[in-house]
């Protein structure tokens, strides 16, 4: 199926299950990864949906701007007063060094031309900037619950088999990395819960949550289901 059809039908209820439990957790850590790298500086979202983690960066940075290729998911971007432009990750419509922190998540593994995606954010990206780059982890328990559980429904008749989906090891991630990238280091979200299921019980998604906050930073974020790859590019 054609992304943008894909991620239009989907924008009708994209958020239906992001504003509590496992799904608001996941945005959490990756809006505090983005804002923390972005505070006072001028950002770029590539792929930012319906804007709910650019609108928490937008708190604290100079500028936050945000390009998704589906206009079902910007329309609620928009509404949330936030700055976006339609466009696809692999040809960004900014000049050369417009950002200091260019941040990506949920999309790159749905993009099949992921070197030229990569490229696009390093070229927009100022030198010595910063890029937070998000992929799916295939040595992680979210990459065996996928494979042990039928695709989600995303619409009435749709579920996520309908788009492409790729998964990404670490050695895949550095292969490519343009050469005047670097590899810093990666943070992994969703490291220790083998399934979203266990947040619907308050105790067990507070031991969960507390678990995954620390897992970011610690040396099992290597495992996380999304990993992160954090690049900055050579001055």
């Amino acid at each position: 199926m054609d992304p943008k059809h894909y991620y239009d039908q989907f924008s009708a209820g994209y958020e239906n299950e992001r504003h509590h439990g496992y799904h608001a957790l996941v945005d959490e850590l990756e809006a505090r990864l983005a804002a923390d790298y972005g505070q006072g500086l001028r950002v770029l979202e590539a792929g930012c949906g319906t804007g709910m983690i650019l609108k928490e960066v937008a708190k604290s940075a100079r500028r936050a701007i945000g390009v998704d290729l589906s206009s079902g998911m910007l329309g609620r971007a928009h509404r949330r007063g936030l700055t976006v432009v339609q466009s696809s990750v692999t040809a960004l419509p900014f000049a050369d060094a417009s950002f200091d922190v260019v941040c990506s998540f949920k999309v790159l593994a749905h993009v099949p031309q992921i070197r030229a995606a990569v490229a696009e954010a390093a070229r927009v990206t100022v030198p010595g900037g910063v890029m937070l780059l998000e992929f799916y982890n295939p040595h992680s328990l979210r990459y065996l619950a996928k494979r042990l559980t039928r695709p989600g429904r995303i619409a009435e008749s749709i579920d996520e088999s309908a788009v492409y989906t790729r998964f990404d090891s670490a050695a895949d991630i550095r292969g490519y990395l343009p050469d005047d990238v670097t590899l810093v280091g990666f943070r992994g979200i969703r490291v220790v819960s083998p399934g979203a299921f266990l947040y619907r019980v308050p105790v067990v998604a507070n031991a969960f949550a507390h678990a995954e906050r620390w897992a970011t930073h610690s040396p099992l974020s290597r495992f996380g289901g999304f990993l992160v790859a954090v690049m900055r590019k050579a001055v």
